[in-house]
């Protein structure tokens, strides 16, 4: 009875989660999430301290 308790809640977060991407447009995360890395490296490159080592070499 314990397993099947706690995978309840897995299992039906899984058959809506496959409802819902297979009906409505859901925008793929991996799109997302590399246009919010290449955002952060270019406020990165923007705001880095220049190193007066490494630009001597």
């Amino acid at each position: 009875m314990g397993i099947i308790k706690s995978s309840f809640s897995f299992t039906v977060g899984t058959v809506c989660g496959i409802y819902i991407a297979q009906n409505y447009n859901v925008p793929k995360l991996t799109k997302i999430a590399e246009a919010w890395l290449s955002d952060a490296k270019q406020v990165e490159e923007a705001y880095r301290k220049k190193n007066e080592k490494k630009d001597r070499e």
